[in-house]
């Protein structure tokens, strides 16, 4: 009999909303706002470590909402799904953080925690076109744990070719 974790997830765009905002505010608690400013400061601005140090931890930020609504970390692609060993949350496995990327960039243990946390995504990304709200939330949501992205300069002054009219 499949448990209740292993059942498919589904939230309207209204709950998707709240749920976001739920996610967002859980990580300005002043608990959790520690944890990510010492996972940033551990990153020291370095992509690698972000991914080692911040990723993880607003992973474990975002779960540990979105568990409340079937968003389970231990999905069909989960190590726990394929037999490894069972705790009762989340945040108390010693493999989370463990996390780290291999030399392709890929994560090693990533299916072990982030099952749940990409199906949200995969949800939340299925309604930002269709709702400018959500797509705003996601934004904001992202921001709080992805640094900004900076293009190169293109133009005549970066040494670039403009074309001419």
């Amino acid at each position: 009999m499949a448990s209740a974790s292993t059942q498919p997830v589904s939230l309207s765009a209204e709950q998707a909303k709240v749920v976001l905002a739920e996610v967002i505010q859980a990580f300005s608690t002043p608990e959790n706002a520690v944890r990510m400013d010492e996972a940033r400061d551990n990153a020291c601005n370095d992509m690698g470590k972000m991914l080692q140090f911040v990723l993880p931890v607003a992973t474990q930020i975002q779960q540990e909402v979105i568990k409340a609504y079937g968003f389970s970390c231990d999905g069909e692609d989960s190590y726990l799904a394929r037999g490894g060993a069972a705790s009762d949350s989340c945040s108390s496995c010693p493999l989370l953080m463990s996390w780290a990327p291999c030399p392709l960039g890929v994560w090693v243990d990533a299916p072990l925690h982030l099952a749940g946390v990409l199906k949200f995504a995969r949800l939340v990304k299925s309604y930002e076109a269709q709702d400018p709200e959500i797509a705003s939330l996601s934004g904001k949501l992202k921001a709080l744990f992805l640094p900004p992205m900076t293009l190169p300069p293109h133009g005549p002054a970066s040494g670039g070719s403009v074309a001419a009219s």
